[in-house]
């Protein structure tokens, strides 16, 4: 399992806090103004868009809430300038990570990205360092529970998937980002739930931590994240199941 759906299940585990899920708010909000900047206010003709219009109403935000970030976004409203960056660098065990901000200070956020790496045992690269191992992909991660395997496979290839994946306790359902919507569409309307559902970076390649670097690595993604800048973070890291039991408790 990537680095990142790995994490979102240690999350999911843990709970969010209501602190948490204030600044998850902040964080979807920036991504809906970027993305109507960019592509217009229509969700229906700007798929970056309906995606963080979806995620929104995945979090239960309020419909002025989503409104209104759009109409910053597209002008209609004053608004926040905020500058898409991303960063490179390595954690623990050497571990690649992508960092994806969204700032309106890019001085402040690399400074804070800088000394959330090096707390955690990590350290920033330049640009260039690691993006050549990771590829955007849609990702669809499925429960094993109750689950037919052929069926999922013959449902998800049939729908323009790339590959299932069998990772342990879940199925990873991958697609070219063109064809994720109606992927995850496809695995819906077949009765299939998924925990895990998202256009993201997946690594080439993983590195299995254990013990004192897969704890460090934990904190490390959850340092960044709990930036108030950063949109999302990648790593190219495998945990053993067990480990995954003991880290979430």
């Amino acid at each position: 399992m990537s680095g990142h759906s790995k994490w979102s299940t240690i999350k999911r585990k843990k709970g969010a806090a209501d602190a948490k899920r204030g600044k998850l708010f902040t964080k979807i909000i920036k991504e809906i103004m970027v993305a109507a900047r960019m592509g217009g206010g229509d969700i229906n003709a700007n798929p970056r868009l309906r995606s963080a219009v979806l995620a929104a109403k995945a979090e239960n935000m309020p419909k002025d809430n989503i409104d209104r970030a759009i109409k910053k976004g597209t002008g209609e409203l004053e608004g926040v300038n905020y500058e898409e960056l991303s960063y490179e660098g390595y954690g623990p065990g050497g571990v690649a990570m992508l960092v994806e901000v969204l700032t309106d200070n890019k001085n402040r956020t690399v400074a804070d990205v800088r000394h959330i790496f090096s707390k955690y045992n990590g350290n920033l690269g330049e640009n260039g360092c690691v993006s050549w191992m990771f590829e955007k992909k849609g990702l669809i991660v499925v429960e094993k529970r109750g689950v037919d395997e052929d069926r999922l496979m013959e449902v998800a290839l049939e729908a323009g998937a790339l590959d299932v994946k069998d990772s342990g306790k879940e199925f990873e359902v991958t697609a070219d980002p063109a064809s994720f919507e109606s992927v995850k569409k496809a695995l819906e309307e077949a009765g299939f739930k998924y925990n895990y559902a998202e256009i993201t970076m997946v690594a080439q390649s993983n590195i299995r931590l254990s013990g004192r670097e897969a704890e460090q690595m934990l904190k490390l993604m959850e340092g960044l994240e709990d930036s108030d800048d950063v949109q999302k973070v990648y790593g190219n890291f495998d945990i053993a199941e067990e480990e995954m039991e003991r880290l979430s408790a």
